[in-house]
Parts: structure tokens; C-alpha cells; sequence
């Protein structure tokens, strides 16, 4: 019988937890968290409930671990996507867009639901993680102010404003994608208005000093 490489394993070990992930992913957005079981994972995923005890302790270890891996892909195609954008009021947009497109179909819990199921310590670690994404908007926002494209605010003020009409966006109306594109395009242009961007008659941005 051939023996089986480390590399071999290795995937087959990375496969597997994928499709664990995977599978709870799903279950989070059809069934959600309340009354979702290990073993509803393990039947969904068609894997062994044994197998996911291997990678996970519990349905809090797992929940923790899927958002973890669904925030890290999502900073750094975020990113990517950001890097490629000169002008910061372009910037803004492309976050508001992406972040509004993400929340609409995300299948974690909101913030408040997850602090209340999980750990102290689970919650701080996902806390620290999800915080990247406000030093992305407040780059973009000083990035905007130094270049004259926004005027000088508070920063760490109007991040949280900004944030907080994000979360509102995505909970409100149905993601059917005409109703989703057209709610994201006003959130777009109110929170680069109320962030003061300033636009000439064809829609490119004007410094506003």
C-alpha cells in the first residue's frame, strides 16, 4: 500500500477544514446560529462528527475560526482592491461599496449577537481583527483631508459615523441585486457627502481647498 506524503496529508487536512468551514458558512446563513450543532456541520460538510472535533472544540471555537478566515479574505482582497485606486474620495467608495456588498451577504451574526455568544476572550480576538478595517477607512480619510479632496474632521469620529451607516445600509431592504445596487450607489454618495467630497458637473471629485 503507498504511504501517504506529508504534502499529501497536508492537503487532504486543509481540504477537510475547508469544507467544514464551508459547511458552516451555509448552515449560518440558511439556519442560523441558534440550535446549529456540531453535528449538523459534520452531515453537512459529509464528513465524520469525529473529524470536526479533530480541528474544532466546539460550535464556539468553529464560529470563531469561520469568522477569523472570512474577515482575513475579505482585508486582503479589500486591499488589493484599494491599492489600485489613486484618488481617496475613490477610495472611499470602493470601501463603502465593498463593505455594504459584504455585510448584505455575510453570514456572521451582527457585532451585539456575536459578543453575546462568545467569549470575552473569543470576541476581543475577532474585535482586534475586524479593527483593521477601521485603520483601512481612517488611511482613506486622512489620505482625502491631506490632499485637500476632504475637509479636515475628526477622523476617528467620522470613521465610526461612517461605519455606523454601513451596518444600517446592509440590514436594511432586500439583497435582490437591482434594489442592492441601487441602495449601495446612495450609500456610496451619502457618505462621501457627509464626509464633505465635492464633485464636478460630470461626477469626478474636486478638491474642496
Amino acid at each position: 500500500m503507498p504511504r501517504i506524503s506529508a504534502a499529501t496529508n497536508a492537503a487532504q487536512r486543509a481540504d477537510t477544514q475547508r469544507r467544514i468551514l464551508t459547511a458552516f458558512g451555509e448552515l449560518l446563513f440558511t439556519h442560523g446560529l441558534p440550535g446549529l450543532t456540531m453535528t449538523d456541520v459534520a452531515r453537512h460538510a459529509g464528513v465524520g462528527r469525529t473529524a470536526v472535533y479533530n480541528y474544532y472544540a466546539d460550535i464556539e471555537e468553529l464560529l470563531i475560526c469561520y469568522a477569523l478566515d472570512e474577515t482575513e479574505r475579505f482585508l486582503a482582497e479589500l486591499r488589493d482592491a484599494l491599492a489600485a485606486v489613486d484618488n481617496p474620495v475613490e477610495r472611499l467608495a470602493l470601501y463603502v461599496r465593498t463593505q455594504v456588498e459584504d455585510l448584505s451577504r455575510r453570514h456572521l451574526p451582527p457585532g451585539p449577537a456575536m459578543a453575546a455568544v462568545l467569549s470575552p476572550s473569543s470576541f476581543a480576538k475577532l474585535a482586534d481583527h475586524v479593527g483593521e478595517l477601521s485603520v483601512m477607512l481612517q488611511a482613506i480619510l486622512c489620505d482625502g483631508m491631506a490632499q485637500g479632496y476632504l475637509p479636515a474632521a475628526d477622523i476617528g469620529q467620522q470613521a465610526q459615523l461612517i461605519h455606523g451607516t454601513l451596518s444600517s445600509s446592509a440590514a436594511r431592504g432586500s439583497n435582490e441585486p437591482a434594489e442592492l445596487e441601487a441602495r449601495i450607489t446612495r450609500t456610496v454618495r451619502f457618505i462621501q457627502l457627509g464626509a464633505g467630497a465635492r464633485f464636478d458637473v460630470d461626477g469626478a471629485p474636486v478638491r474642496v481647498r
